[in-house]
């Protein structure tokens, strides 16, 4: 009997990892507003600046993390983001002042950091080659099925009290995260190599001569292909974010009840993992440069029918469109990554793209914000979005095809 691929371990194990840690510490956090603002009468503003400390995983570390990953490798990282975590949540179970508050986050958010999608997508990508793209968006679907935590997290709250369910998830990212980051090999590709000198006979090891050459750093991120990657996904990410944050606000300022705006907030992330699966298949087939583009086209289609979302098609149509579009460009941006530049510094150039990401992560909800302040309306934010996205289209298609699509 053949065994199996061991990079499909390590896949199913960065599944989880993204469910857990995107379930609690990103979607399921929401649900601690209310108790938390009524035990201690802090501003939903305060609370909300708190939360958004673990943003610093994705912009400050995100370079950083990237050079550690290809340092140390996945698994020290995400053993001590786990560990951190942990603790931070445990914590989080006897703060007594927005001081002690705002610092358990700042220990969140140093643990994010070594679970952060640039540790997980760098582990994935080291063990495949030609099922890079299934892989990856397999791997990633945790982030979209991490919204089936939120009533488990809003069931904990019921019944042992904000404490207890900080206490008990603290305990959870040691039982859950600590056997799963064991599972992920830091140094997958000598560990597959032994593997089949030992066996003698082929394991379906994905890893091909065709991966690029190590080219210069400052020759990278100079090219064409990076800079134009680099700009589209600070573009996406404004277009991404000022949705989903703004989502709820949006359809209760169009008529919908809040109930229903929350059905719809917590659909996105779930209707996310059609594209991550099937964008990541079509990634293996297609040039990928080409995957990103339809992936984009189909982003920016449903936010422009999201400018209509008072009528019902629109609204089913934007749900059809948009959330599998902006899952699908996340598989792709680290597939684009490792078939242009290859595996060396993949964790460098990731955590580089992550933080130009994360630019455009903090403009989106501001500015959205900002033009409905001014213009009481969102319609003319969802329309900018569609040119911005046209604009992403054309900096993906402008970029030269990889060594691999030339070789074809």
């Amino acid at each position: 009997m053949s065994r199996v691929y061991y990079g499909w371990w390590v896949v199913g194990a960065c599944f989880g990892i993204m469910l857990y840690v995107s379930g609690v510490i990103f979607f399921g956090f929401t649900s601690f507003f209310d108790p938390l603002i009524r035990e201690f009468g802090w501003s939903y503003a305060q609370v909300s600046f708190a939360a958004s400390l673990t943003g610093l995983e994705m912009g400050v570390f995100a370079p950083l993390v990237g050079f550690l990953v290809d340092r140390f490798g996945s698994r020290r990282l995400l053993l001590f983001g786990f560990t951190a975590m942990g603790f931070g949540l445990i914590l989080l179970s006897h703060t007594q002042s927005l001081a002690m508050f705002y610092g358990c986050f700042l220990i969140i958010a140093f643990g994010a950091g070594g679970c952060a999608s640039v540790v997980t997508v760098s582990a994935v990508a080291s063990w495949f080659d030609k099922n890079l793209g299934k892989a990856l968006g397999i791997a990633i679907s945790g982030f979209g099925a991490s919204g089936l935590l939120i009533p488990l997290v809003v069931h904990l709250i019921d019944t042992l009290g904000w404490r207890g369910a900080f206490f008990t998830l603290g305990i959870g990212m040691w039982v859950v995260g600590i056997p799963l980051s064991l599972v992920v090999k830091t140094h997958p590709r000598q560990i597959a190599m032994g593997l089949l000198e030992s066996s003698g006979e082929g394991i379906g090891l994905e890893v091909s001569s065709s991966i690029p050459a190590p080219r210069r750093m400052r020759e990278i991120l100079r090219s064409r292909v990076f800079t134009h990657l680099n700009a589209t996904e600070a573009i996406r990410m404004i277009v991404v974010t000022g949705a989903v944050v703004h989502v709820m606000p949006y359809l209760e300022s169009i008529g919908m009840t809040r109930s229903r705006a929350a059905v719809v907030a917590a659909a996105m992330p779930l209707c996310s993992i059609a594209g991550r699966f099937g964008f990541g298949w079509l990634a293996d087939v297609y040039e990928k440069k080409m995957v990103l583009a339809s992936a984009l086209s189909l982003m920016g289609a449903g936010v422009l029918t999201f400018s209509f979302a008072d009528k019902d098609w629109a609204l089913y149509l934007f749900l059809a469109l948009f959330p599998p579009g902006f899952g699908g460009s996340v598989v792709l941006r680290g597939a684009i990554v490792r078939e242009y530049f290859g595996l060396h510094s993949f964790g460098k150039l990731l955590g580089i793209t992550m933080g130009c990401a994360s630019v455009g992560g903090l403009i989106g909800p501001i500015l959205t914000g900002w033009t409905y302040d001014h213009l009481g309306t969102y319609r003319y934010t969802w329309f900018a979005f569609f040119f911005l996205v046209v604009i992403a289209v054309g900096l993906v298609l402008r970029m030269p095809p990889s060594e691999k699509t030339r070789d074809r």
